[in-house]
C-alpha cells in the first residue's frame, strides 16, 4: 500500500513525488510510456528559473528524478493499463502488476499531434517546435512558418511577431477556425503572411530547417517557402484514454479539475498539462505538481 501514486514523470509528477516524499508520504511514482515527459525532446530549455545557462531538457529532468530519488520516492517503468477510482483504496494496473493507493496524482501529460511527415520527426528540435513560448527566442529577427488555423495557431504566430522578422502561417483551409478577436488581431498584423488551402508536404533541411514544400489543395500546385524554424500547432491530446469512465474530462480529453488539483473523485489529483491545455510550461507544470502534493498531504492529513 502507498500513500500517494503518481503517474507520469515530467516536471508536474515529479515535482509532486518530491513534495509528497518530503510530507513522509510513502511514494510510488509511475513513469508513464516516455520518462521525463516532453522536455526529453527539447534540445535547450532556457526559462526554468535557476539555470543562468541553457539546460538539456533530458538533464534537467534527470535532476529532478534524483531529486525525488534521494527524498524516498520509488519508480517503476512503465504505463498505467487500467485504474479503478471507484473504491478505496485505489487501484492501478501497470500490465499483470496491481498497485493500491490511498491517494492518486495524474500528471500524465499531453502530446502535441504532429503532421505525421518523417522530415519532421528528423527535424524535431533542429528548427521544428510546438511551442512558440518556449522556443519562439532561438528564432530572433528570422523567418519562421506557423502551421494550423485555430486559436493555438493565430496565438503562436502574434507571439512570433514580436520576436520574428516573419511569420508564414500555412492553414490548410480557405478561413480561419480563430475566434474573431483573434483573427482581427492576426489580419491587423504585417508581419504575418497567409498561405491558404494549403498543407506541408515537407520540412526541408538536412541538419537545420531551412524551408516548407507546399502543396495548395484547391490548384495542386507545389511550391516552396524559405524559412528557418516552423511551429506545429495543429493541436494537444492528453493522456487521458486509461481515465473514461473514471473521472470527469473535458471535450478534448484534458482532466477537470476544482480548487486547482481536485478531480470529480475524491482523493484523485491532477497537475500539469493533463488538465492545463492553456499554459503548457515546465514551470506551470511544476508549480501545479507542488499544489497537488500539498492539497494530498491535507486531504490524507483530514482522511
Amino acid at each position: 500500500m502507498h500513500d500517494v501514486i503518481v503517474l507520469g514523470s515530467g516536471p508536474a509528477g515529479l515535482t509532486a513525488a518530491i513534495y509528497t516524499c518530503r510530507q513522509n508520504l510513502k511514494t510510488l511514482v509511475i513513469t508513464g510510456s516516455q520518462p521525463g515527459g516532453q522536455l526529453l525532446l527539447t534540445m535547450d530549455v532556457e526559462n526554468y528559473p535557476g539555470f543562468p545557462e541553457p539546460i538539456p531538457g533530458p538533464e534537467l529532468m534527470a535532476r529532478m528524478k534524483a531529486q525525488a530519488e534521494r527524498l524516498g520516492a520509488e519508480f517503476l517503468n512503465g504505463e498505467a493499463t487500467s485504474v479503478d477510482f471507484s473504491k478505496k483504496p485505489f487501484k492501478v494496473t501497470v500490465q499483470d502488476q496491481a498497485f493500491d493507493a490511498r491517494s492518486i496524482i495524474i500528471a500524465t501529460g499531453a502530446f502535441a499531434k504532429t503532421l505525421g511527415l518523417a522530415s519532421e520527426a528528423k527535424l524535431r528540435g533542429k528548427g521544428v517546435s510546438y511551442c512558440a513560448t518556449c522556443d519562439g527566442y532561438f528564432f530572433k529577427d528570422r523567418n519562421v512558418a506557423v502551421v494550423g488555423g485555430g486559436d493555438t495557431a493565430v496565438e503562436e504566430a502574434l507571439f512570433l511577431t514580436k520576436l520574428t522578422k516573419k511569420v508564414f502561417l500555412v492553414h490548410r483551409r480557405e478561413a480561419l477556425r480563430a475566434c474573431k478577436i483573434l483573427q482581427e488581431k492576426a489580419f491587423q498584423n504585417k508581419k504575418i503572411e497567409f498561405i491558404w488551402n494549403s498543407i506541408v508536404e515537407e520540412i526541408l533541411g538536412d541538419k537545420q530547417v531551412r524551408g516548407l514544400r507546399l502543396r495548395n489543395l484547391k490548384s495542386g500546385n507545389v511550391s516552396e517557402i524559405e524559412c528557418d524554424g516552423v511551429f506545429i500547432a495543429v493541436g494537444y491530446q492528453p493522456n487521458t484514454a486509461v481515465f473514461k469512465g473514471q473521472i470527469e474530462l473535458d471535450e478534448e480529453g484534458f482532466v477537470l479539475t476544482r480548487n486547482e488539483t481536485e478531480t470529480n473523485a475524491k482523493g484523485v489529483f491532477a497537475a500539469g498539462d493533463v488538465c492545463d491545455p492553456k499554459y503548457r510550461q515546465a514551470i506551470t507544470a511544476s508549480g501545479s505538481g507542488c499544489k497537488a502534493a500539498i492539497d494530498i498531504g491535507r486531504f490524507l492529513q483530514s482522511g
